[in-house]
């Protein structure tokens, strides 16, 4: 299994794969975070969590959205704090610049049946 790293998160193969239901589920816990945000992968994971096994890509990607979402509700918080200073709002700007084109690639990787990591992602949900 190859692993590819760069500044814009890594990727790496499916050992087994998956299904399109289970791909549509990848692309979804990603792409419904920019109108839901954490809500979207958090009910994903909560579905497919105990499904079969092969659900595993699924809920993969369910889980590394949801950390993502999450690091990125705490960087905005810290960037409404840092408003006071005016730094805040370009702070802001470039996140969620930065999250946008995460989510589109993220959402890339899983429509290939691959495996995302995102960069800069704190791992709350394991």
């Amino acid at each position: 299994m190859t692993q590819q790293n760069s500044f814009l998160g890594t990727e790496e193969p499916a050992l087994v794969t998956p299904s399109s239901d289970e791909k549509t589920m990848a692309v979804l816990a990603h792409v419904l975070t920019l109108v839901a945000g954490f809500i979207a992968p958090l009910v994903i994971y909560l579905i497919k969590k105990d499904s079969t096994p092969a659900a595993s890509f699924a809920v993969a990607h369910a889980k590394e959205s949801l950390n993502f979402q999450l690091t990125l509700l705490i960087a905005f918080i810290i960037s409404a704090i840092l408003w006071i200073i005016l730094i805040g709002i370009l702070i802001t700007w470039l996140l969620g610049i930065l999250a946008l084109v995460l989510v589109i690639i993220a959402t890339i990787k899983a429509s290939e049946g691959k495996f995302y990591k995102y960069p800069f992602s704190i791992k709350f949900v394991k």
